[in-house]
């Protein structure tokens, strides 16, 4: 499973928010877009999800272009978005039977998902009586249930305390071992993207600044040296933006 994303371009009125994007991200890959608020790091998360077109450029899964939403890509939102007049396991079987999956097959499949992000025990539970980070796993469940190739997430943990934030990092990279799915993930968290990404993608303008190879073994710790090299090197590139203070070191 290839993604292919060759001279993209997208604007929004007068505003040109991609310009010329081009990566090829690999099977397995965890990769992280960082940039501040605007770069257009979002914009290019709907295009490969396919709740966007792009005005020139192609994007590609396996050679075959991106025409719309596919359950070979899961989306998990800053949000959440779960649907609080259903419990946990509903919401996780929703998708599954909005595309056809019999009732009782959609709810065994959503509890083996509720089980791998720990939480079978709140199956029963509405989203308003979840924690923020409970919330957030209930969503990774969902975006997972379909069988994705591709994890795309934008923003998940940020509006999640930063204790709540290392911890669903780890289960992140846990379940990532696991089902070993692409992850396309957005953030503006610098450490964030050094902690995950197999590779980071600097965005500046609506253009890719830099790609930096993270190169470091799981777990990734603060002092490492490359850790800390990667820190003052992506920071380097950032600077001279006016929002420079929106990207975040954690």
């Amino acid at each position: 499973m290839e993604l292919t994303i060759e001279d993209v371009n997208k604007s929004f009125g007068d505003k040109q928010v991609l310009n010329n994007i081009n990566l090829q991200i690999k099977p397995h890959e965890i990769l992280c877009i960082l940039g501040h608020s605007g770069c257009g790091k979002s914009t290019l998360l709907n295009l490969i999800a396919g709740f966007l077109q792009t005005d020139s450029g192609s994007l590609k899964v396996n050679d075959l272009p991106i025409k719309g939403p596919s359950k070979s890509r899961g989306v998990v939102f800053q949000d959440h978005a779960l649907f609080p007049w259903y419990n946990v396991i509903t919401n996780i079987a929703f998708g599954l039977e909005v595309q056809g999956t019999p009732k009782e097959e959609a709810k065994k499949r959503a509890n083996e998902y509720l089980e791998l992000v720990g939480l079978q025990e709140y199956a029963e539970h509405y989203p308003d009586e979840l924690s923020g980070g409970m919330k957030q796993r209930v969503g990774i469940a969902r975006a997972l249930a379909s069988g994705p190739d591709i994890l795309l997430m934008d923003e998940p943990f940020g509006a999640l305390d930063i204790l709540t934030r290392d911890t669903m990092r780890k289960e992140l990279l846990r379940i990532c071992q696991e089902l070993k799915p692409m992850v396309v993930f957005v953030t503006h968290s610098i450490s964030e993207a050094i902690h995950l990404g197999d590779r980071v993608v600097v965005m500046k303008g609506g253009k890719i600044a830099e790609v930096f190879e993270v190169g470091i073994q799981h777990p990734r710790m603060y002092d490492h040296p490359r850790f800390t090299q990667l820190m003052s090197d992506i920071e380097q590139v950032l600077m001279g933006e006016e929002e420079l203070s929106q990207v975040i070191r954690d």
